[in-house]
């Protein structure tokens, strides 16, 4: 930056981000990565393009200090503290700990969600930017989000910039960079020579002598170095100009490093300034004036003329309604001036007097971890409230506060579980059970060092554990109550169905605690659907319900029975509501939010989706969120779901994709644990002509105890077709043992006892009771198979023609193929159709509700504005939209409207 503030060089680079800034202005979003070594100009190229932008710019950055206290770089650059809108409080609540959302719940990963939401929510108000600088100090929560941002961009007017430098190199850094094509990034070098003569003339503020240019040279290109250089000359009056109008100096030697050209520059400020920097230096890169007050110790007018004297010296900059060093480098020199002991001395102070302000945990976090505070009777006081926040938003730092100060036992073996040490919390855990703790802490140090043992493949320790802990003499009823309650889940965890009920009763008949008996009520919930018992289950879920209320305790209960809920109506074929609870609890998650629910709530939407015949929603729903963020169990189920219908779609490139994508998890949870993926891949067998491996696979499921039912169908057709009739017959008794529990299983009875049996009239009976459009069309099909049999062609041409009008529906290609091949081998003439080849790629490839979505988006409706049109979730609609994109190949909304106009005239 030159003298009159003008920027030198950069001119290539500038008018790119002006090209994406001018995209952003019809609504093309856009991620960028500024890349460079530090003082490059990596921070002032990327201000320089948004000053002249009508659209509000949030920007944060990373710092050395924050990178143990999650996503502060997008909580500063939002603003969460001193905004007052309702998204940013939640946020601020959570933050503060006084939103709990459950035992075990990630509170940085729900702060994200929050954070994400916001962002959409300021986009449909109008274009934003969006800037994260130093990338490389940000924690691996502001990254991952990041990433998702860069995938966003194409369905909101967000101009998302990263800057950073080229290392550390750390694994979710060089992931995101993969994110975002070449073609995005912008690498800063070494300004060029004639840019080095500008520059140089503008600091110097005439035409530089040779010895200066020498001098410049020694900077090597880098801009900040050279600025540093020369008002370091210019302040120690080593500048002057000769007769013949040349700019000269006194000095021989460039400075060795740029870290030396900023300090030299800095010893040059006066010494009351120079104070105020320091401690400013202490909270970070940007600062509000107000917390610069309180940990000086001066008032705000006395700061004044320091401030403005640093803002005139170029070392402060505005930033929105904060201060700001010039660049993170100027900020680390004046730290490092200081010795290692005072530094952490002068955080101590400055963390007491946050403390005595009532400053945000977070702000207070920051000045602790670096200062020498141990078990100061002020510090215990703070991390008494503390604690529980940070325990729950930076497990990390919890456990270095904790550690110091030896409290809360409890809380740091929490921490640790948290952090994926489950071993050391289980250490911390039994330590502290030796020591005989109270009631209270008694029982949430045994529910950490269940989930440790549980995690570690231990979980009969646990048990015993428990057991012994109820044996505890003078135990109150309400503690008693929640120690049935871990040990009935850890029960549960076992397969002891029998022994959980007990214990879960028990429970219930001990207290009247609410945790204990929602918990317990959940546990009988989970012991009535593992014995297949859908009304049960729901009676009981019900009960749970109402003793949850709206207690903030108990938010991740109700959310995850809710889901349940949904579940089990979905199992007795009561599918509306089964759909409207699991949009309700979709959107509640989405509300408080709890990632985990939330990936939850769409899988079990998916599912519905996938049985009531709403295939591309359930499509849409998979790709809602990205894998990562998922459970592993959850992927498996959810790219299960979506391979299967892409199977039945004759698409077996894109159902081959996402079994691939499930492998990996498939590894974690147990290949065969999850009923869904373990279909599709039976599904891949059968597909590629290998009926007999396809059953193996179902069978194989069988045996290790997976959610059998839903593969018993699958299993008898398949067992029918090779001959192998003792699977055949296993499968069908266990079916029609599960007639009295749901209508579902009564009518996969009749279908199994007809294929058994080659009843036509009971296989056309399934058919009638489904509610599920794939099963009623096998039904059909196997019905007309049975008719062919008997030599009923007229039946058997009916029959045959109402599975083909199924399947047309679900627009299942595949089943369409194989039933038209099957009926030309029974000599079974078909109703004259006219073949369509369905289109890959442009207008005509979009199904029928991607067009309707389309349609809206030209009307210039945002996700939200369609999503509540079309009763479905915003992450459902932004999916559609991103298969939009890609089928037309186009990389807006804008686009698409641009498209549709083109189209509509042509």
């Amino acid at each position: 930056m030159s003298r009159p503030g003008a920027l030198v060089g950069r001119g290539a680079e500038l008018a790119r981000l002006s090209g994406w800034l001018r995209a952003l202005s019809t609504g093309r979003g856009q991620a960028v990565l500024v890349e460079g070594e530090p003082g490059i100009g990596k921070s002032m190229l990327v201000r320089t393009a948004c000053a002249a932008t009508p659209f509000p710019v949030h920007w944060g950055s990373g710092d050395e200090l924050g990178q143990d206290l999650p996503l502060m770089p997008l909580l500063d650059g939002m603003r969460v503290h001193s905004a007052a809108d309702a998204r940013r409080q939640d946020i601020a609540r959570l933050l503060r700990g006084e939103t709990t959302i459950g035992h075990g719940m990630d509170v940085a990963t729900a702060i994200a969600e929050h954070l994400l939401a916001l962002l959409e929510e300021l986009c449909t108000d109008g274009p934003a930017i969006l800037v994260v600088d130093d990338l490389q100090w940000a924690d691996r929560h502001t990254v991952s989000l990041c990433g998702r941002l860069a995938r966003l961009v194409q369905q909101i007017p967000l101009l998302f910039i990263g800057i950073m430098r080229p290392v550390p190199r750390r694994a979710e850094l060089i992931s995101l960079r993969r994110t975002i094509p070449a073609a995005d990034r912008i690498r800063l070098s070494r300004l060029a020579d004639t840019e080095i003569e500008t520059l140089l003339t503008e600091l110097a503020g005439g035409t530089p002598s040779e010895r200066l240019r020498r001098l410049a040279a020694g900077a090597a290109g880098n801009p900040l170095y050279l600025t540093e250089l020369v008002g370091s000359l210019e302040r120690g009056g080593r500048l002057y100009t000769t007769e013949s109008g040349l700019v000269e100096t006194t000095v021989e030697r460039t400075p060795r490093s740029l870290s030396a050209a900023i300090t030299e520059r800095l010893g040059f400020l006066p010494a009351q300034v120079l104070e105020v920097l320091r401690v400013a230096a202490l909270l970070g890169t940007d600062f509000s004036v107000g917390d610069l007050a309180v940990v000086s110790g001066q008032t705000t007018a006395q700061l004044v003329p320091a401030i403005e004297d640093a803002r005139a010296s170029g070392i402060l900059t505005e930033a929105g309604d904060l201060l700001a060093f010039r660049h993170p480098l100027i900020r680390i020199a004046l730290y490092e001036q200081l010795p290692v002991a005072v530094r952490a001395a002068w955080h101590r102070d400055a963390a007491k007097a946050l403390v005595e302000a009532g400053a945000p945990v977070d702000r207070v976090a920051r000045q602790m971890l670096p200062a020498a505070v141990t078990d100061e009777q002020w510090v215990v006081r703070w991390l008494d409230k503390a604690a529980p926040a940070l325990v729950g938003h930076a497990p990390k730092v919890a456990v270095e506060l904790l550690r110091r100060t030896n409290t809360c036992p409890e809380l740091l073996a929490d921490a640790l579980y948290r952090m994926g040490e489950p071993a050391e919390a289980a250490v911390v855990a039994d330590r502290a059970l030796s020591d005989d703790p109270p009631p209270d802490r008694l029982v949430e140090l045994h529910r950490i060092m269940t989930q440790c043992r549980s995690l570690a493949g231990r979980p009969a320790e646990a048990l015993e554990a428990l057991q012994a802990a109820l044996q505890t003499p003078g135990l109150p009823s309400v503690h008693r109550a929640r120690l049935l309650v871990l040990a009935a889940r850890a029960n549960r965890g076992l397969g002891r169905v029998d022994e959980a009920e007990a214990l879960a009763t028990e429970a219930l008949d001990q207290t009247d605690d609410r945790w204990a008996t929602a918990w317990a009520l959940h546990v009988l919930v989970l012991v009535s659907m593992m014995r297949g018992a859908s009304d049960e289950a729901l009676a009981f879920l019900e009960r749970a319900l109402v003793v949850a209320g709206d207690d903030p305790e108990l938010t991740d209960l109700r959310l995850l029975v809710r889901i349940n809920q949904a579940v089990t109506l979905g199992d007795l074929d009561r599918y509306d509501e089964a759909i409207e609870v699991a949009g309700q609890m979709r959107q509640e998650a989405e509300r408080t939010g709890s990632l985990v629910r939330l990936t939850q709530a769409q899988s079990a939407m998916g599912q519905l989706l996938l049985e009531t015949g709403g295939w591309d929603h359930a499509l849409a729903e998979v790709d809602a969120l990205p894998a990562e963020v998922k459970d592993p169990s959850v992927v498996c189920c959810d790219h299960g779901i979506a391979a299967t219908i892409c199977f039945h779609r004759d698409d077996p490139e894109t159902a081959r994709r996402h079994l691939a994508t499930a492998a990996p998890y498939a590894d974690q949870v147990g290949l065969r644990a999850v009923a869904q993926l373990c279909l599709a891949r039976s599904l891949d067998a059968e597909y590629s002509g290998d009926p007999v491996a396809a059953l193996a696979e179902l069978v194989d499921g069988l045996a290790d105890k997976t959610e059998i039912e839903d593969m018993l169908p699958d299993a008898v057709r398949l067992a029918v077709q090779v001959g192998d009739l003792g699977t055949a017959t296993t499968a069908t008794a266990r079916i029609e043992s599960l007639v009295d529990s749901s209508p579902r299983w009564h009518a996969a009875a009749l279908y199994c006892r007809g294929l058994v049996d080659q009843d036509s009239t009971m296989l056309l009976a399934a058919a009638g009771e489904s509610e599920r459009p794939l099963f009623k069309a096998k039904a059909f099909e196997a019905a007309a198979t049975a008719f062919v049999a008997t030599g009923d062609s007229s039946s058997a041409r009916a029959a045959f023609a109402r599975a083909t009008a199924v399947y047309e529906d679900l627009a299942a290609a595949w089943d369409i193929a194989r039933l038209a091949a099957v009926q030309r081998a029974a000599g079974i003439r078909r109703a004259p159709r006219v073949a369509h080849k369905k289109a890959t790629h442009g207008w005509e490839s979009l199904t029928p509700t991607e067009s309707k979505i389309a349609a809206l988006v030209v009307e210039g409706l945002t996700n939200r504005q369609i999503a509540a049109r079309l009763f479905l979730s915003p992450r459902t609609v932004g999916t559609h939209v991103s298969h939009i994109l890609n089928k037309l190949g186009v990389n807006s909304r804008t686009d698409i409207a641009r498209e549709a106009s083109r189209r509509a005239s042509g």
